[in-house]
Parts: C-alpha cells; structure tokens; sequence
C-alpha cells in the first residue's frame, strides 16, 4: 500500500467532557502507535440536554479547533453529538468523520439472539432515535427498548463505580429492561462502561453488554489501514489533552478513565 504523508498526523477526538477518554482507551488500546488528540468541552458539559442545534454549533467548533493540530480524520466520541451533528460535520468537513453510534448499533445487531436490544442512554440521544434506527436498519424485526439515565454521568464522575446508590438506580432504570426481557444492552454513552460491572449484575449473566467504545476503536483501525493513513513506528504514541475548563480538574478525573494519569493538558480558549 503506498504511503501517504499524513500518517503521522494525529487522530483527533472529541466529547463534551470526560467520557470519550473510554474511546481513547481502546484506541490506544487497539491502535498503541498513533497519536492522539483529545479535546473535552468541559466548560459545556453536559451537551444531553441541549438544542440540536447548539450541538451542531458546538461541534463545528470543535472539530475546527482540532484541524489545526493536523488530524487525519476525527472521531465523535458522544453520543449526543454523534446523534445531531455527525452528518453535518461528515458534509462541511474534508476528512474521514466517524460517530460512535453505528459501530455500537452494528455489533447489536450481530449478537442479539432473540431480536430485542435494549439501549441506555442520555436525554437527547434516545430523543433523537438514532440507535433504534440504526439497529433497525440491520435487521427490522429487532424490537429496541430505549432509556434514559441522566444520573449515571455524575455516579461515574463521582467514582461510584460499585457503590449501593449505583446498584439502586441501575435496579431503578433497568427493570422496564428486564421486562421486556431484552438479550442484549448498548451502553450509548461513552460514560457508561465504567459501570459495567454494576450494570452486568442488575441485568443478568445473559445480557450481552454493547461498549461501543471498543467497536469504535476497531473502525477506527480498518479505516485508517483502508485510507492508507495507520502510522508506521515502533515507539508508542503520545496522547496531547485539550480541555475548555479547568486543566487541573480534568486531570484529577481523567485517571478514572484512563487507568492511568495524564500530564499534558492544555486549555482552549474560544474567542
């Protein structure tokens, strides 16, 4: 394959805050020689209560914001974002753009055996549809059962990963779930497997959990090979951090993440 002069250009990605650092982590899991860019829009957090139309306003930004780091292609790490602003990013922008919602939504329905998938989620992702759309897409008899669940995001944050309040309010948002006897769950926030545990419990042995964030990271892969664009090294790559708020904060609650803690983090300032 011939070699193509951006591949040692970073990936760019992108969420609202904290929770694409799971994309991050199976990127650099998957893919341990590219280099990264992580912006978090910390200071407009949270983005599943917004407007479309502020979402796709944000993103624009964003992704504005990264191109001057050179990124070879940009992944949105928000489900949210990926709901109301991929299409319009994937149209105004000259570079491979990939959401985190279809590569969650195929795997679904892959490994569904009895056709009902459920899928929780922020306010604004399961308003917009676009998991059961794309899960129906694939296969229209699989039935989707969606939820919202405002409250995991700041559990997470919290660090509350196996407390009791956690289990409660799974138990709470999960039971229309259970009845509905669903096979399968998308975690449709890039928060949530972080409470996989908790959420393995409540459902069963026999609920398959979706982490979207691993498949996104295996697209990310067959893209970049497929555009000639994976970078070529034997040293690992570094990862550079792009905050809207409070560096010092994000760091702090980034190693929950991450499993490790990160140093370079700057702040971005919009003018």
């Amino acid at each position: 394959m011939p070699t193509n002069n951006r591949t040692q250009n970073p990936i760019g990605v992108f969420d609202s805050g904290l929770g694409g650092l799971t994309v991050v982590k199976e990127i650099i899991r998957h893919l341990p020689f590219e280099q990264i860019v992580y912006f978090g829009d910390t200071a407009r957090v949270p983005y599943g209560t917004k407007s479309a139309e502020t979402i796709i306003r944000y993103a624009r930004e964003i992704v504005g914001a990264l191109l001057k780091y050179k990124v070879k292609m940009v992944v949105v790490a928000c489900n949210t974002a990926s709901s109301l602003a991929l299409d319009v990013l994937k149209k105004e922008f000259d570079l491979p753009v990939l959401g985190v919602i279809e590569p969650g939504a195929r795997k679904a329905a892959a490994v569904t055996r009895n056709k009902k998938v459920g899928v929780i989620a922020t306010s604004s992702t399961v308003k917009s549809g676009r998991y059961a759309d794309k899960i129906t897409a694939c296969d229209k008899k699989i039935a989707v059962t969606s939820m919202a669940c405002p409250l995991f995001v700041p559990l997470v944050e919290e660090g509350w990963f196996a407390h009791e309040v956690t289990y409660r309010i799974a138990r709470e948002y999960l039971k229309g779930m259970k009845k509905k006897k669903i096979d399968t769950l998308i975690l449709g926030c890039t928060h949530y497997p972080l409470l996989k545990g908790v959420l393995h419990d409540v459902m069963g042995p026999r609920v398959q959990l979706v982490d979207s964030a691993r498949e996104v990271a295996l697209e990310v892969k067959e893209m970049l090979a497929t555009s000639g664009l994976l970078r070529a090294s034997s040293s690992r790559g570094r990862q550079r951090f792009i905050v809207t708020d409070e560096p010092k904060q994000f760091e702090r609650l980034a190693s929950r993440f991450l499993g490790e803690g990160i140093k370079d983090v700057r702040r971005h300032i919009y003018v």
